[in-house]
């Protein structure tokens, strides 16, 4: 149950939207955005957020797209991952989606939802940062298409009143060799202790992360060793960790001790992998 009331609204527009969100900061309603509104939901019931009022993105068109268009595969904000998987129009993005969370949330969390959300692992956007996405963000003032990497820094990095609206991917890495890995301490749905995904393109292996800090990332320089060609597998490895963009966390789910042992021995595995052409997924 949530403890307090809101005012509902169902726009069927981008600009309707954008719209009735400033009319709705203005009267002091502190409005948001909802899709599947899982996290808006769990945060309300546990009192960590409150609103005045809530505006349902799902209806509007151009965030359920999910097509290729032109040199680009687009992906609305407003699709589930488990959409995505069933699509499987990018099989590394396809791949993520379906280890986030069971099966039952993956029909409600959309894509711009896990993006956006406040849950650190955030494990849909590692393939993006891999393919030089670009996003359509919205707002009452224009639309913009940003890449993502101007825009997604630790976590999504959005004004208030900002509406993610899509992703575009280009088409030609969604094709490329890749691996996605992912670790727990349980089971496949528990929150992971390391997820890579990671990508070969032009020759050269690309990797992001989660789980190893307390952010999602992708590192130049971690890749630059990575691909340095002039030391063996393992100085490569061994200089990519060095390379780390924050600490790795000791925490209930694994100690920093076992989460480094653990990628060492899991980049070792992609790179070899990748390079040889001998790929498989986990």
């Amino acid at each position: 149950m949530i403890p307090f009331d809101f005012e509902y609204y169902r726009p069927q527009s981008i600009t309707n939207a954008a719209d009735i969100f400033q009319t709705l900061e203005e009267s002091g309603k502190n409005p948001v955005f909802y899709a599947g509104g899982t996290e808006i939901i769990s945060m309300a019931r546990m009192s960590s957020i409150t609103t005045g009022a809530v505006i349902d993105v799902k209806e509007i068109p151009e965030l359920k797209a999910m097509e290729f268009n032109g040199d680009d595969l687009v992906i609305g904000a407003g699709v589930t991952l488990t959409q995505i998987h069933e699509a499987n129009l990018f099989p590394l993005l396809a791949q993520a989606c379906a280890r986030v969370a069971d099966h039952t949330i993956q029909n409600k969390i959309t894509l711009g939802g896990n993006l956006c959300g406040t849950i650190i692992y955030r494990e849909a956007v590692l393939p993006l940062l891999l393919t030089n996405a670009y996003l359509v963000i919205a707002s009452v003032k224009n639309a913009r298409r940003v890449p993502i990497n101007e825009v997604f820094s630790k976590r999504m990095q959005l004004n208030r009143g900002e509406l993610l609206v899509q992703v575009h991917i280009p088409r030609n890495y969604v094709s490329c060799p890749y691996v996605h890995v992912k670790r727990t301490k349980e089971d496949k749905i528990h929150y992971p202790l390391l997820t890579v995904c990671a990508l070969l393109t032009d020759n050269q292996v690309r990797a992001a992360f989660s789980g190893l800090v307390n952010f999602p990332f992708r590192s130049v320089e971690m890749e630059e060793a990575l691909n340095d060609i002039n030391l063996t597998l393992e100085q490569r490895v061994e200089q990519a960790l060095n390379k780390l963009p924050a600490a790795v966390p000791d925490n209930l789910e694994g100690s920093a001790g076992y989460r480094t042992f653990i990628l060492k021995h899991l980049l070792t595995s992609i790179v070899n992998e990748l390079e040889t052409g001998n790929v498989t997924n986990s």
